[in-house]
């Protein structure tokens, strides 16, 4: 059995013989009882997570008191966890089909310095700022397919083809940019994606209906069936008819898609294109997927553990921020939770499956 096959695990049905093991009440138990959903699901990871998260809220109450619990710090993890967190959500769905995109910040970085050229700046005035939003998002979603397609078709090892789109993307950008940094004059999209709605930025509600587009994505609909069939078993979800190249290409365009997302939102943040933008991203997005349960053989995905697994990070870097703590000893932090989590992944992806056994016969005249 291949690595990426143990990261799906295949109950057996019980034989008519063995449909009768006793329940809670003495009755049959059901495939799909609440308890067995509840035992071995996502719902424990996510149980442990948040039971994480809320740990690190009580030590930031502990140290930094009130100011760590009120509105406007909240809102300060979750408007640092938005630009991160959009990117982790398209990075979710690349690992849980078996792939992974270490480009993601430097075409975010590129979108950026695209969308405030002066010749784009000039036309989105004239029309309107919508214009900056969708050259930001096609260039994403163009790094995306270009990433899909060598991959895909041209049999490059994802780690090897997303690495040059890492290296090329962050080039053009230096070019395009002069190595400058362009300001975004264009006062219409500054009031939109730096103001506010009912109290909430605008970038943590922007954040919000990503992450509830990807979980629909993946829970509800057949392409987040095929991309963890494909993730799991290459070989038999081509056996089944689903068409694995393509679909791996559109896996790529969708990471695209949200590094041009997350791009809008750093123009948003910051008001200014740079080719430095998302330095080093993909590797916090990296982390918090893995943190958040989704395997990196592929096979399994969570969105919402990835929301939390970006919201620990984002809650860990306000503790150390309100209480003045080495940047130093915070990279050590992450880097021990990242690597208790994969160890945590290989138990579980280790795990022998358990299979019904059939009751033995009854003895004859019984």
């Amino acid at each position: 059995m291949s690595e990426n096959d143990s990261a799906v695990e295949t109950v057996d049905a019980p034989p008519p013989a063995a449909a009768g093991v006793a329940g809670s009440h003495g009755g049959p138990a059901k495939p799909g009882s609440v308890f067995s959903r509840l035992s071995g699901g996502s719902m424990t990871r996510s149980i442990g997570l948040v039971i994480a998260l809320l740990g690190l809220v009580l030590i930031g109450f502990l140290t930094a008191g009130d100011r760590f619990v009120s509105v406007g710090n909240l809102l300060v993890i979750l408007r640092l966890a938005s630009v991160i967190g959009v990117i982790s959500i398209g990075m979710t769905f690349v690992i849980t089909g078996g792939g992974i995109d270490l480009s993601v910040g430097s075409v975010m970085g590129l979108s950026t310095v695209v969308a405030t050229l002066s010749w784009v700046q000039a036309f989105a005035k004239d029309s309107h700022w919508i214009v900056m939003v969708l050259v930001a998002l096609l260039v994403g979603v163009a790094a995306g397919f270009i990433n899909g397609f060598v991959v895909a078709y041209g049999g490059v090892v994802a780690f090897i083809a997303t690495m040059a789109m890492l290296v090329g993307a962050r080039g053009l950008a230096e070019l395009l940019a002069n190595r400058t940094t362009q300001i975004v004059n264009v006062n219409g999209f500054k009031a939109v994606f730096a103001g506010s709605l009912l109290g909430i930025p605008v970038l943590i509600w922007i954040f919000a209906l990503v992450v509830a587009g990807g979980w629909f994505l993946l829970n509800r609909t057949t392409f987040g069936r095929r991309t963890v069939a494909i993730g799991g078993n290459v070989d038999a979800s081509r056996l089944a008819g689903i068409n694995v190249k393509r679909h791996t290409m559109y896996l790529y365009a969708l990471t695209g898609l949200t590094a041009g997302i997350a791009g809008v939102m750093m123009l948003g943040r910051t008001t200014a294109g740079t080719s430095t933008h998302g330095t080093l991203i993909e590797l916090d997005a990296i982390a918090a997927v893995v943190v958040g349960g989704t395997l990196l053989v592929g096979g399994r995905g969570s969105i919402m553990g990835t929301v939390l697994g970006v919201l620990i990070f984002s809650t860990l870097s306000n503790v150390f921020t309100q209480n003045n703590m080495s940047t130093s000893v915070q990279a050590i932090a992450k880097g021990a939770i990242i690597v208790g989590a994969v160890m945590l992944q290989q138990r579980f992806a280790n795990r022998p499956t358990k299979k019904a056994v059939p009751p033995a016969p009854a003895p004859a005249g019984a």
